[in-house]
């Protein structure tokens, strides 16, 4: 149970992550050249403000403490303990700052970890994890987007594989603005790196199926500053409502996109800790639309301030557009109750995932059908392995998008699709299943050309 409730409590984390994904990684702002472009003029740091070295040691050595504990437990030996004393260095900042440009490997130095190998879809492939050597020869270097601290390159490696680069974006607001109040590049380089590496330890404890895959990392000399730090992971998509919204209701409500499952991308400002207070005037949730108060504990703690901020999330991204849009009409009274009580926050976690089960289990096991279909108004013929490899037409929310491809429970409600449908005369029943074991069907607006498949049936309306 609880290993259930932490997967949905990061199935929520996910949701308000990758809204600020949506948010952030693509904001307007000053956007790093291309690769192979030049870089423009860099301003110039700014005066340190008096004692100012000292603060920002101290918010360097915050967020090393951070990553330590993080990292500490991984799973084998030296996994998520990558050489982190080398973010430690507090030069004085050099000259101006740089824009991000594509890495420039070189070896990872002697004594380096070995990290265990992650082999899944659309990884380079089994074997130890990905370091320099990797990104000596890549191909297609794109800049796809940078936000408060990072920027991403997509690359192609050697063996074809298409990753993701992150690195701190050196044009980026986050060292910006640390340079302009402290005017040390380097100190401030390691304070920013120091997410990044933050992000590298959390990717490698919370692997799942729905958290980006990790495949390696690389220190590297840039510019006046050594030892950069650029992540090598999976590459991804970034989340279109509008595709969600054209998917089926049965994928949004798994929350399964086109090409794969969704994931968490954006871990650098994740957060366990709960939020400290002496008061309940300390606990405010504050969103657009309106603000909640929670109560603050006897240890001195807001309770339950990040499953509520995550729920609240999950409720504003994901649940009010998805979850009621195209659901069956049976299922609407109990889609609308969760929508409505993460919308007030009146549901934890272990409630909302108790009523989402519920839904799923009717679903899944034909209970929304029943007082839902209607009796069968006409016949249909059943033609055995065979198919109507034309006459589509297209309906929605359809599996595919030139012709009318619906799961459905069992053949009544095929026919009921069917009868539904004004210009449907047949239907192509196949042995594929979706996730929930919901068996795809073809609706056909005739049959005049039937073919042998011994993969599927199919069922024409009688005539009369």
């Amino acid at each position: 149970m609880r290993r259930r409730r932490a997967v949905v409590a990061a199935g929520f984390c996910a949701s308000f992550l990758l809204g600020s994904v949506l948010n952030v990684l693509f904001a307007p702002g000053s956007e790093p050249p291309r690769p192979g472009q030049s870089p423009g003029p860099s301003p110039a740091p700014g005066p340190s403000r008096r004692g100012g070295r000292g603060e920002l040691a101290r918010q360097i050595r915050a967020r090393y403490e951070e990553v330590q504990r993080y990292s500490r437990g991984g799973p084998g030996p030296g996994a998520g303990r990558p050489e982190r004393r080398r973010l430690m260095d507090l030069a004085p900042g050099g000259p101006g700052l740089q824009r991000p440009r594509p890495p420039r490997a070189r070896p990872l130095p002697d004594g380096a970890p070995g990290w265990p190998p992650a082999p899944g879809p659309g990884s380079p492939g089994p074997g130890p994890r990905l370091g320099c050597a990797a990104l000596r020869n890549v191909s297609g270097a794109q800049y796809v987007g940078s936000g408060y601290t990072k920027a991403v390159y997509r690359v192609r490696l050697p063996g074809g594989a298409a990753v993701a680069l992150k690195a701190v974006d050196f044009s980026g607001h986050d060292l910006g603005s640390c340079v302009r109040e402290f005017g040390a590049r380097r100190g401030c380089y390691r304070l920013a790196a120091h997410k990044l590496l933050k992000e590298m330890v959390l990717l490698e404890r919370l692997r799942h199926p729905n958290v980006l895959q990790l495949y390696g990392y690389c220190y590297q000399d840039s510019e006046d500053i050594p030892d950069t730090l650029t992540t090598i992971t999976e590459l991804g998509a970034p989340v279109e409502m509008i595709q969600l919204l054209q998917t089926s209701w049965e994928d949004r409500f798994r929350f399964v996109l086109v090409d794969g499952e969704l994931k968490v991308t954006d871990l650098d400002d994740a957060r366990v800790e709960e939020t400290p207070c002496s008061g309940s005037t300390d606990c405010i949730l504050e969103f657009p639309a309106r603000n909640f108060t929670l109560p603050c504990s006897a240890q001195g703690w807001c309770e339950a301030m990040n499953e509520k901020r995550n729920l609240y999330n999950a409720y504003r991204f994901f649940f009010t557009y998805l979850l009621p849009h195209s659901a069956p009409p049976s299922l609407r009274p109990l889609l609308d109750s969760i929508v409505n009580a993460t919308g007030e926050l009146t549901w934890g976690v272990d409630e909302t995932l108790a009523q989402l089960e519920k839904v799923l289990h009717l679903y899944r096991s034909g209970q929304y059908l029943q007082n839902s279909t209607a009796g069968s108004r006409a016949e249909y013929q059943r033609l055995p392995d065979s198919t109507v490899p034309q006459e589509d037409y297209r309906c929605w929310p359809s599996y595919h998008h030139g012709s009318c491809l619906l799961s459905v429970f069992n053949l009544a409600e095929a026919v009921d699709i069917c009868e539904s449908h004004a210009q449907c005369r047949a239907f192509v029943v196949t042995n594929q299943t979706t996730w929930t074991g919901r068996q795809l069907v073809f609706f056909k607006t005739g049959w005049s050309h039937v073919v042998p498949d011994p993969s599927k049936t199919t069922y024409v309306r009688a005539s009369g």
